[in-house]
């Protein structure tokens, strides 16, 4: 579904991907794990025309996708749940859920999405007509993700989904992450600092150190590989 060729991508003179190639197949949950300032979250700017890549290529069902707008990448399926969740503060639940499927047409369809996102997070249904801002931060996350999954996304990109969570919480997230890749069978990137979690929920990994893809394998593999273990997993 998505392939990343030779990907280099600047900050100015600072070249913080260097030579990145990776794939997503349809269907799978893929983790790319790294420390801070690894370029993780670049190579997810990088896929969503945030951050364009200065050389390489970006696929998309096999179509470039590298020189195009933010905006154009949505429409074609690929949507970001951002670090920090990002959500619009003032507006309400439901106004970010709508800003979600701004580039939709199909009405039917976006309020039977809608019913979904209410079953996966009840809590979002109670508070519909509550200001974003007033929500705690596991809830903003919640709406993080159920405004990407009101685009349709066939690819899903999730940054940092745990960051600033109490456990309980982190836990239902990824539960739901499982969920939704599972029952509406939509591929999702996960970019995530807890390795254990992340690792547990996915099909494959990859590890980034310093712009650079260090390892790849699955899942299971790189959860017992010892390196991960004592860098990642603080086993």
């Amino acid at each position: 579904m998505l392939e990343l060729k030779n990907v280099n991508t600047y900050y100015g003179n600072i070249r913080a991907l260097k030579g990145i190639d990776l794939k997503v197949e349809e269907g799978e949950i893929i983790t790319l794990i790294g420390a801070n300032g690894a370029g993780k979250t670049t190579t997810l700017m990088s896929i969503c025309g945030i951050a364009p890549p200065r050389s390489g290529e970006i696929l998309f069902l096999g179509k470039p996708i590298h020189d195009m707008k933010p905006d154009k990448i949505v429409s074609l399926g690929i949507c970001q749940v951002p670090e920090g969740r990002r959500i619009f503060p003032y507006l309400s639940v439901m106004e970010n859920l709508d800003l979600g499927a701004y580039l939709r047409r199909d009405k039917g369809k976006i309020k039977k999405d809608l019913d979904y996102i209410f079953e996966l997070f009840p809590i979002l249904a109670e508070r519909r007509h509550q200001a974003g801002g007033t929500l705690s931060g596991g809830e903003q996350q919640m709406l993080a993700i159920s405004r990407s999954l009101m685009a349709r996304p066939r690819l899903l990109l999730m940054d940092e989904p745990s960051l600033g969570l109490a456990p309980l919480v982190v836990k239902r997230i990824f539960e739901i992450i499982a969920k939704i890749n599972s029952e509406n069978r939509t591929t999702i990137f996960l970019v995530e600092q807890n390795a254990n979690l992340a690792l547990k929920i996915a099909h494959r990994g990859y590890v980034m150190e310093t712009g650079k893809i260090t390892l790849a394998d699955s899942a299971d593999r790189l959860l017992n590989n010892e390196e991960v273990r004592k860098a990642y997993l603080g086993i």
